[in-house]
C-alpha cells in the first residue's frame, strides 16, 4: 500500500527571526496581485478571493486575483519571479505545488527560493463520485472498477502531475484497479465534468465540494484526514475505509517573490493573521471543511520544505513521472 501521509512542517527560504516593524510597511501606493495558477472557480481560487477582498478593506488599496492556469504552475511561477519583491505580487498556491515539482521531470522553479508569507488555511481532500453511479463509499468505487477495467474516470483539477492527480493515481495503485486519469486546467472544469456525466470521480479540496455533497449533486465517498470532516460528518475517512495510510492534508497559503524584505512579509502575515480570525472567516471555513491558521513565515516554509521531501519520496516509490 502506497504511503500518502502529507506532513506539516517549514523551509526557512530567507526569513530571519528578527523582522522589521510590520507598521512601517504601507502598501497603499499601488495594487496587490493575488496570482492563482488554475482556472477561476475552484477551491484555491475561492480562498485568493476572500482573502483578497478583506486586504483590499484593511490595507487601504484594491488588492485582486488574477488566474494564470496552466503548465503545471509554470505561467504563475513565472510571473511570481518576474515581479518586483515588494509585497505587491503574491501568489495562493495550494498544497498541489509540492507535488508538481518533483512530479515533473526538470521543472524549472524551486519553491525553495520562494519567500513564504503564510499558511492561511488547512483542511483534508475529498474523494466524490458521479451521483448517477450511486457509490456509497470507496469500496463500492473500488468494486465498479474491478469489475469495469479501464472505464473507471478520474477528473484531475490542476492538470497531470498536480496533487489531485497524485491522488488519483495513488488510488489505484493502492486498490489494485486500473482508471482513466483525465487533467483539467482547474478543479471547477472538472467538477462540471462530473456533474455533467463525463467523469466518474475525482478528489478535491473541501470548501466546493462540501456544498455540492450537502445539496445532493455528488456522492461523498471518503476524506483523505485522520479524522472525519466536521462539515461532512456522514462521510468516513480514507483510513474507516480500508485506506490505513491514505493520510493526506491540503492547505493554501501565500508565497511572495524570492528576496522579499522581512518586514514586508511580516506585514502581509499579519494583516492575513487577524483576517483569518475575524470570527465570520473562521465560521466559513469550518462550514468548507477547512480550518485557519496563518503560521508564521518560517514555519509556512518549513511545511512547504517537509512537503516536498515526502512527496518526492512517495512519487518516487511509486513510480510516477510526468514528462
Amino acid at each position: 500500500m502506497v504511503h500518502a501521509k502529507l506532513a506539516l512542517a517549514l523551509l526557512a527560504v530567507g526569513i530571519t527571526s528578527h523582522a522589521a516593524p510590520a507598521a512601517a510597511q504601507d502598501f497603499s501606493d499601488k495594487p496587490i496581485r493575488i496570482i492563482v495558477g488554475l482556472a477561476p472557480g475552484g477551491a484555491t481560487d475561492v480562498t485568493a478571493r476572500l482573502i483578497a477582498q478583506r486586504l483590499t478593506q484593511s490595507l487601504n488599496t484594491n488588492v485582486y486575483v488574477e488566474n494564470k492556469p496552466g503548465g503545471a504552475f509554470e505561467p504563475a511561477y513565472r510571473e511570481l519571479t518576474g515581479a518586483a519583491p515588494d509585497g505587491h505580487t503574491l501568489f495562493m498556491i495550494s498544497a498541489a505545488v509540492t507535488v508538481t515539482q518533483p512530479a515533473q521531470k526538470d521543472y524549472p522553479f524551486d519553491i525553495r527560493k520562494m519567500t513564504p508569507v503564510t499558511e492561511v488555511s488547512e483542511g483534508p481532500f475529498i474523494l466524490v463520485g458521479r451521483k448517477a453511479l450511486n457509490f456509497k463509499n470507496v469500496n463500492d468505487l473500488v468494486d465498479y472498477g474491478k469489475k469495469n477495467p479501464g472505464r473507471l474516470t478520474f477528473g484531475s483539477g490542476g492538470g497531470t502531475g498536480s496533487s489531485l492527480s497524485l491522488a488519483a493515481e495513488l488510488l489505484p495503485i493502492s486498490a489494485g484497479i486500473s482508471v482513466v486519469n483525465v487533467p483539467y486546467k482547474g478543479a471547477a472544469e472538472a467538477l462540471s465534468d462530473l456533474l455533467g456525466g463525463r467523469v466518474d470521480a475525482m478528489f478535491d479540496a473541501m470548501p466546493v465540494q462540501v456544498q455540492q455533497v450537502k445539496a445532493g449533486n455528488v456522492s461523498g465517498l471518503a476524506v483523505t484526514s485522520a479524522q472525519r470532516a466536521a462539515a461532512l460528518p456522514d462521510v468516513p475517512t480514507m483510513a474507516e475505509s480500508g485506506f490505513r495510510d491514505y493520510v493526506v492534508s491540503n492547505y493554501f497559503g501565500l508565497l511572495a517573490p524570492p528576496g522579499t524584505p522581512p518586514g514586508v512579509v511580516q506585514k502581509l502575515h499579519d494583516e492575513v493573521k487577524k483576517i483569518v480570525a475575524a470570527q465570520d472567516v473562521a465560521d466559513l471555513f469550518d462550514k468548507q471543511g477547512m480550518r485557519p491558521v496563518a503560521n508564521e513565515p518560517k514555519r509556512f516554509g518549513d511545511v512547504l520544505s517537509a512537503d516536498l521531501a515526502r512527496w518526492t519520496d512517495v512519487i518516487k516509490k511509486a513510480g510516477i513521472v510526468v514528462q
